[in-house]
């Protein structure tokens, strides 16, 4: 640093690059040269050997005949970098031979250059060996300002970035986003031979990684090598590849960066950029019974497709679209991960990453049916009191959990030790199975109630931490396994576990109260108390508040059910509990509306609040705060053509508080996707033209049954390290995001104007004027029609099928079972329909379903006049 700096300035950028090293020191938008997308302001900090910064390389290298590979990075040991002479357009150049290792058998040159106005970083590598050489693996280093140490939740907003890989080869990119989710969104992008195969984790950088910092990664243009060491036995996103150079020969590698205006705009920046763009709707978790839409836009035209694995996939040409977009429908054909390759004439590959599934009603019954036979705990003896009870799985030993050196796994409380119970009982509002229901009746009644939540004196409806605590002089000899190491805080003693000061505990057991209530009041268990149980409800959301004040200022992970919870209480006329209710909520909503970014947590930054504090802030009509959180939502959130990432709501750290593969790392569809499709869609039926929010939300819906095993097994989530490629071994906290699908899957019918008509979660067939929908989500009990703002909810009975006719306004709705429809259009229109077709007291169209033939409602939508 002591040699000083220079300052560049191109289209979009001001770029400064440490003179001795000309890696970057500050990389800025022309629009806002206070912001640095890079951590420049650790710059001393980060001023020594072994300290990633953009501009370095990692190489690794064989030379013919040899069989052990040889890895180089420019980062290991710095010393000044030549500089070399520049041109017209280069704005720095070096010979990095000075920074790299003695003996390594190539030259590597770095360019800092404009092209048309755009950021280039180009590498040239030359043999200089005379021995023909395989670079087996070539990476860039990615270095972003994501690190949080320090940083208060304003302070990580104007100062931070997320940034997330479509790791799609010639197509791929890499974008990154302000956490605030505002201004530019600075896109990452192949620009000559330098494919994105591979997204690698730098773990041999040293700066500490946990709650404030996910870690840097790389983008591997070849990970041949990788694949065949420590990925070794591991399926990756793309087929691995390596560079042959003759002697004396030299290749060129470089990335583009570029601004698209807004998160929103990123595919449109993309298409001027000339870049292949793949839209799939509604996603790419693709269940076996709906048809998938893919469309693919680029400048020159497909000379080929491929499946892997062979036939996982069938791909159907459907025609062009007005503005020259190829349609393709997807069919998934085999359970598991599919990598759809596109071919461009020019040679240009583009994968596309599919996750095929069981058709979301048989991933459900599967989840359900696991988690209340395997899953289920039946010990008179235990000695925590855990029994009967759904208990944390260990998937890779085929055995429950019940005992663990992470108390709180396995004390069926917090998130990772209730998740299992959760997800159990939220199924049960989706699909309720009788013998299943029995069961969880129950853990309700002899584990829960007296049990996680106490029933009686100061402290009835309290929720503590755990029933499992570590004692080993208080309980008899044998009690705790001699193969763990039960240390530190994690061994909660009885005073830690008993306490019931932790907010987030409160929420899992009032949504396991209000399911109840579901079912007693409207899926026909007459044997369930639903007054009791929705009052249970009421109060566990007044406990929280009552008993844990400190963490109730925050927004809680499935918090919207308080929300749910305030409704039915208004809907069956329960006025005071309601009112008290709705009071109370608002005093903390108003503390969020007075907060710049109101969803902090028990963590520096989280990902979990949002769902709650956006639920809320739109419900006071706040907007503005309620549009603060959706704009934070959509940052580290994104839509992109990969499985794993699209509508993957951040988290990096949970593995270690909620699985079992215990290290920091992006995880895939961890509960975050199902809790923050929460507000998404809720903001969707609010603006039904906006799209973008579909897509997004939707995509987070999905997250939840992506993961499942065929044999029905929930983990925590997959793992995105590419050493890893899998599912975690522990349940752990998934039930919050399976509340996630429970409370908010639905089919949505929208049409798009270069698209035309296409089904989220359903089948659509357009005949005549109709629209048909086959409704496909498990609950089948949901449906948004967006042309219209038409919400329509089942509140017991089932939809097989919607038919819409936008040119009558005629809905027709095919149902089975006796049905209740809660039916909901925009307040300047409304719902006509025959005489007989009347309203309950609550506002519900009830109708009964007819044997041998089919069920139907009609009605048709007009504006008041």
């Amino acid at each position: 640093m002591e040699q000083g700096e220079s300052e560049f300035t191109t289209q979009s950028f001001r770029l400064t690059l440490v003179d001795a090293a000309q890696v970057v020191k500050r990389l800025s938008p022309l629009s806002d040269t206070s912001f640095d997308y890079t951590p420049g302001d650790r710059i001393n900090q980060r001023d020594r050997d072994g300290l990633y910064h953009l501009g370095d390389i990692n190489i690794t290298i064989k030379k013919e005949g040899e069989k052990g590979w040889r890895r180089y990075s420019s980062a290991e040991k710095r010393k000044p970098v030549k500089k070399l002479p520049v041109n017209y357009n280069t704005i720095a150049a070096a010979d990095l031979s000075a920074t790299l290792p003695d003996g390594i058998p190539v030259r590597v040159t770095r360019y800092w250059e404009t092209e048309a106005g755009s950021l280039i970083l180009r590498f040239q590598i030359t043999n200089i060996s005379s021995d023909s050489i395989e670079i087996g693996s070539l990476g860039i280093p990615m270095i972003f300002n994501n690190i949080l140490e320090g940083k208060n939740l304003n302070e990580a907003h104007r100062d931070n970035v997320f940034f997330d890989p479509y790791i799609g080869m010639d197509a791929g990119y890499l974008q990154v986003n302000r956490l605030h989710g505002k201004g530019g969104s600075l896109l990452v992008l192949p620009h000559q031979n330098a494919a994105f195969e591979a997204y690698n984790p730098l773990n041999d950088d040293p700066t500490p990684k946990g709650v404030v910092f996910e870690g840097f990664h790389e983008w591997l243009i070849h990970s041949k090598a990788n694949a065949e060491t420590e990925w070794k036995g591991v399926d990756p996103w793309n087929e691995p590849t390596s560079t042959l150079l003759a002697p004396g020969k030299m290749k060129n590698f470089s990335l583009k960066f570029v601004l698209a205006p807004s998160i929103r705009e990123i595919e449109d920046k993309l298409m001027q950029e000339e870049r292949p763009v793949a839209m799939g709707f509604p996603g790419y978790v693709l269940p076996m019974n709906e048809t998938g839409k893919l469309f693919v836009r680029y400048s020159q035209k497909i000379d080929q497709i491929a499946v892997y694995p062979e036939n996982a996939l069938t791909i159907t040409y459907k025609g062009e679209t007005p503005n020259g977009w190829s349609k393709y429908e997807i069919k998934g054909n085999k359970w598991g991960r599919a990598r759809l390759s596109i071919k461009y004439k020019d040679n240009t590959l583009q994968t596309i990453s599919y996750k095929v599934i069981k058709s979301q009603e048989q991933v459900v019954d599967d989840l359900g049916n696991f988690l209340t036979t395997t899953q289920w705990y039946e010990n008179s003896k235990d000695p925590f009191g855990r029994s009967p009870s759904v208990m944390n799985y260990d998937y890779e030993k085929k055995e429950i959990l019940t005992q663990e050196r992470r108390s709180w796994f396995v004390g069926l409380s917090d998130e990772a030790g209730a998740g299992s119970w959760l997800a159990a009982v939220m199924k049960q509002l989706v699909q309720p199975d009788k013998n299943e229901v029995k069961k969880i009746k129950r853990f309700l009644n002899e584990t829960l109630w007296g049990g996680i939540q106490h029933d009686a004196d100061s402290t009835k409806y309290g929720v503590r931490k755990s029933l499992f605590y570590y004692e080993p002089e208080m309980m008899p000899a044998g009690t705790y396994s001699d193969s763990i190491r039960f240390r530190g805080w994690e061994a909660w003693s009885i005073k830690n576990a008993e306490d019931l000061g932790r907010s987030y505990n409160y929420p899992h057991v009032a949504a396991a109260h209000w399911v109840m209530y579901h079912l007693g009041r409207n899926r026909g268990y007459d044997d369930i108390d639903w007054k009791s149980s929705l009052e249970n409800a009421y109060h566990t959301a007044i406990a929280m508040i009552k008993f844990a004040p400190w963490y109730a200022q925050f927004g809680q992970m499935e918090g919207s059910v308080f929300l749910y919870i305030l409704l039915d209480l208004q809907l069956e006329g329960f006025t005071d509990m309601a009112s008290n209710l709705e009071t109370e909520m608002k005093k903390r909503a108003d503390h969020w509306n007075s907060l710049e970014y109101p969803f902090g947590s028990e963590m520096p930054w989280d990902s979990t609040g949002q769902e709650e504090v956006y639920m809320w802030t739109s419900y006071f009509g706040y907007k503005d705060k309620a549009d603060v959180t959706l704009n934070a939502i959509l940052a580290y959130m994104p839509t992109l053509p990969h499985w794993g990432y699209n509508g993957s709501a951040r988290r990096y750290w949970d593995f270690v508080y909620g699985g079992k593969m215990a290290r920091i790392e992006r995880q895939l569809h961890h509960y975050g996707s199902g809790l923050n499709s929460i507000p998404v869609l809720s903001a969707y039926r609010d603006n039904p033209d906006d799209f973008y929010l579909l897509r997004v939300g939707h995509a987070g819906s999905m997250g939840p049954l992506a993961n499942i095993t065929q044999d029905g097994f929930a983990p925590a989530a997959f793992h995105s390290y590419p050493s890893t490629l899998e599912i975690d071994g522990y349940a752990g906290d998934y039930g919050s995001g399976f509340y996630g699908y429970a409370v908010n899957s639905s089919t949505y019918v929208y049409h798009h104007p270069e698209f035309g008509w296409i089904a989220f979660s359903g089948n659509i067939i357009e005949e005549d004027d109709w629209i048909k929908t086959e409704i496909t989500t498990a609950g089948k009990n949901r449906i948004f029609i967006a042309p219209e703002s038409l919400k329509i909810k089942t509140v017991s009975g089932q939809i097989n099928q919607v038919n819409y006719n936008p040119v009558a306004r005629e809905v027709r709705i095919v149902f089975e079972g006796d049905a209740q429809f809660d039916i909901t259009v925009p307040g300047n229109h409304k719902i006509l329909t025959s005489v007989e077709n009347t309203k309950n007291e609550k506002g519900y169209y009830e109708m009964k379903s007819k044997k041998g033939k089919d069920s139907i409602f009609c009605f048709k939508i007009e504006e008041n006049k």
